[in-house]
């Protein structure tokens, strides 16, 4: 029913990665992939995805494309079947497919994701609230934040490849969550100390992520613009409309 079209960008997901109704999650994610790549197969139009750095699990850091992947819960792994689809063809399609491998994004437009959103924001909304912010202990958990404004640069950029690839889309610089709350301190003006409590996900939770962006720097000629401390003040300055008292 779609007119003819230049290109598919396919970002939808479920990605609340504590959902326990697995068979919904692969559902969504992996068989509605399938329906989207056969379209662009058969009507040779080109397809940017979404993919995650939630493959990569529990794997060495920095996490490069190339390293086998290791997911540790439904979502992951449906990302993952997403990308083990394009990687059988091989290269042998008339258009590209290229599979973007998001890190831990934040910025506008998250704030419909309730618990899904990004730790940024979520520590953000406890801040302003007069609250403390809560992290898991002891808030040393590494995650590679790239801000939303670098993140649809890069998938735009993604349109003018004439090869297809799976790459790693972040900054290639992994920060602690206590970094995000002295940020946020910073920022709003206030001295919060963490609340840390004990991690319920621990078994399927990843401690760390950090991307080699070696393989987007090559392929796209693009790096990051935001640094953490740039990125989270944009986004609660700018798109939340805070001043430092």
């Amino acid at each position: 029913k779609l007119p003819s079209v230049d290109a598919v960008i396919h970002e939808a997901a479920i990605t609340d990665t504590t959902l326990k109704d697995d068979t919904k999650m692969v559902m969504v994610n992996y068989n509605g992939f399938k329906k989207v790549l056969a379209w662009c197969l058969k009507n040779k139009t080109r397809l940017i995805y979404a993919s995650s750095a939630g493959v990569y699990g529990t794997g060495p850091s920095p996490m490069k494309e190339s390293q086998a992947p290791k997911p540790l819960n439904t979502y992951a792994y449906s990302k993952y079947l997403c990308d083990r689809e394009v990687l059988k063809l091989r290269g042998d399609v008339a258009v590209p497919i290229v599979g973007l491998r998001y890190f831990n994004v934040y910025g506008p437009g998250e704030t419909h994701k309730g618990s899904s959103s990004s730790m940024i924001f979520q520590l953000y909304l406890q801040m302003k609230q007069g609250r403390q912010p809560r992290v898991f202990k002891y808030g040393e958990q590494k995650r590679d934040f790239i801000l939303v404004d670098d993140v649809v640069a890069a998938t735009i950029g993604a349109l003018a490849l004439n090869e297809s690839v799976i790459m790693n889309v972040g900054t290639g610089n992994a920060r602690s969550f206590n970094d995000i709350i002295g940020v946020l301190n910073r920022v709003l003006g206030e001295k919060f100390a963490p609340d840390y409590f004990d991690n319920p996900y621990a078994k399927t939770y990843q401690d760390h992520t950090e991307a080699d962006i070696s393989l987007l720097k090559e392929t796209l000629n693009f790096e990051p613009h935001y640094t953490l401390e740039e990125g989270i003040e944009r986004y609660i300055r700018t798109y939340h409309n805070v001043s430092q008292e």
